[in-house]
Formats: C-alpha cells, structure tokens, sequence
C-alpha cells in the first residue's frame, strides 16, 4: 500500500520558521517528482514547490527565497524549509508524487498530474 504521511506542522508567529516532512512507503519513488501543495480554507490547492527525480527544484513566485525543497532518496522522505513565514501561509500542507516524470521531463505544478497524495499537515502562521 502506497502512503505519503506529512508531519512538521504546527503554530508559529509571524517570521517564524518550520520543517514539513512526508514519508513515502510501499514502493520507491526516487524517479518520482514530489511536490508540495497547500489549501487554505475556501481556497483551491495551489502549487508551492517541486524536487524532480533529477533534483531540479521549482517554486510558486509566493515562496521563492523563502522556502526549500529537497529531498532524501535513501529515506523516501521529502522535506520543505520554510523560512520567513507570514499569516498568508496559513494552510493544510499536502505532499504529493508525479510518478511520471521521468517519462514526460516536464516541471508539473497542475494538483491533477500528482498520482499519490498525503493526508495534509496544518501550518497556521499568527501575526
């Protein structure tokens, strides 16, 4: 069985910095791209950030310089460092796996291109 689980989520004031982490399992996704997404209430889920399976790394213009994606392929796991947080971040994390990107070679940043999703992890950022 196939499962991302984010963690790292949490209350931090304004400035503030937090790790997310999402644990792949049940089958290798090292040629996978992995993305971040977020959804704030009302919202639609927006594109954050994304590790290809090359390393190449791209970002929503809103988090650039802010955040960073990597990842750990011995691990399975992906991370994003926020850095700089303010009150719009505020948002149910989600980690996702484009399981195809090494057959398209394309940077997808479009929710419905990700095959697996995790359950979300919350950041609420207060000002």
């Amino acid at each position: 069985q196939v499962q991302l689980v984010e963690s790292g989520g949490g209350l931090v004031q304004a400035g503030g910095s937090l790790r997310l982490s999402c644990a792949a399992s049940g089958r290798d996704f090292s040629n996978s791209a992995m993305g971040w997404f977020r959804q704030a209430p009302g919202n639609e889920r927006e594109f954050v950030a994304t590790i290809r399976w090359s390393g190449t790394t791209y970002y929503a213009d809103s988090v650039k310089g802010r955040f960073t994606i990597s990842r750990d392929n011995a691990k399975n796991t992906v991370y994003l460092q926020m850095n700089s947080l303010k009150p719009e971040d505020t948002a149910v994390y989600f980690c996702a796996a484009y399981s195809q990107d090494t057959i398209f070679k394309v940077i997808r940043t479009t929710p419905r291109y990700y095959d697996y999703w995790g359950q979300g992890t919350q950041v609420t950022v207060s000002s």
